[in-house]
């Protein structure tokens, strides 16, 4: 993170606890008012690569799960890096501002996906840096989100996934409860764009933010979670994430197998879970139908409910979840009670994972 911009957020009465904000100093109420309210976030818990060079599109295109060669920059992408086993390395969200691409994802994965991406590029002409101390970022929610942003910068992206430039400021439109926004830019113009949308929305911490994640049924792969998904698992198709009619990328030969010869036995979930231990990426799931330590599934991210307990993302073996009695944990852990994600199963892949 950059240092003045750090010093920007204590400023402004930012909490900290390792990369990202904790809170503004009331969580709960964070809580409770990015469900309902216009908020805006810092972040910083976010990391980003940049890609530089003539063969970056071409490079990132056959490494990922989704069409990046086809990627302009009016559009964004969520895509997998998978290993060569299908599982998911890391989720990306990824971006461009002008010639450049940027891979959006958790802080804790951008140093371990560098290493790894820079392991293939051999003769492409690409290189890969961290860009988290070149740019701020923050994320903007609520009913009337567009309209501030609109008044701050002068247009807000109308769909989600499209992406508009105001200047230096890089605006995308993501999925989201409300009109929900990503923004990235240097420090001076993301000060000024923090100090517009003040008057007119709460600041909120990284678990705020994280619910609006969970919510929108989005999956994130933390360094916990790294190597256990394939995409499907975790519903990545059913966000735009994959693509299967572009050409090879590792892995690409068990996610397209699983799509169409239906192997999928677990998906992801949405839940809630009365309990105030937080709930951490990769913690078991358990069903009375498994045997003591087998485990049914796991948790994939979490958050602090409005109402208290945790809203939770978690991949669940399908036939766990149907009989009702998937507990987090242990077979003495809370209940999870399933809540509707915000995008259906379309019945051709119910019929499949079914079989």
């Amino acid at each position: 993170m950059d240092p003045d911009w750090k010093r920007f957020l204590l400023d402004a009465g930012a909490e900290f606890d390792g990369p990202g904000v904790v809170s503004f100093g009331n969580p709960d109420l964070e809580s409770r008012v990015a469900t309902t309210g216009d908020v805006f976030c810092d972040l910083s818990h976010q990391g980003l690569i940049v890609a530089c060079g003539a063969d970056a599109a071409a490079f990132l295109h056959a490494q990922l799960s989704n069409d990046v060669a086809g990627l302009g920059p009016e559009a964004s992408r969520l895509a997998a890096y998978c290993d060569p086993k299908g599982r998911m390395l890391a989720v990306l969200r990824v971006f461009r501002r002008g010639e450049e691409f940027y891979l959006r994802l958790p802080r804790t994965l951008v140093e371990p996906t560098v290493e790894r991406l820079d392991k293939f590029i051999l003769r492409s002409r690409v290189t890969l840096t961290d860009a988290g101390e070149t740019l701020a970022g923050i994320g903007v929610s609520g009913p009337r989100a567009s309209e501030h942003i609109a008044a701050a910068l002068g247009e807000a992206p109308v769909a989600v996934d499209t992406v508009l430039q105001r200047g230096a400021v890089t605006l995308i439109r993501v999925p989201g409860l409300h009109p929900r926004f990503e923004a990235y830019g240097p420090t001076g113009e993301m000060r000024r764009f923090w100090d517009a949308l003040n008057v007119h929305a709460a600041p909120v911490g990284t678990p705020a933010w994280t619910l609006l994640e969970v919510l929108a049924g989005l999956p994130t792969v933390y360094p916990e979670t790294a190597g256990r998904f394939v995409p499907q698992m975790a519903n990545l198709q059913l966000v735009g994430g994959v693509s299967f009619r572009k050409g090879c990328y590792p892995g690409q030969e068990v996610v397209a197998r699983m799509q169409y010869l239906g192997t999928l036995k677990r998906h992801m979930v949405l839940a809630h879970a009365r309990t105030d231990t937080p709930p951490r990426p990769g913690d078991p799931l358990h069903a009375p139908e498994t045997g003591r330590g087998q485990d049914v599934g796991a948790v994939v991210d979490a958050a602090p409910a409005p109402d208290g307990g945790y809203l939770l993302l978690a991949v669940v073996r399908i036939a766990s979840a149907a009989s009702g009695t998937v507990r987090l944990w242990d077979e003495n852990g809370p209940i999870l009670s399933l809540r509707p994600l915000p995008y259906p199963f379309p019945d051709d892949e119910k019929s499949r994972t079914r079989a």
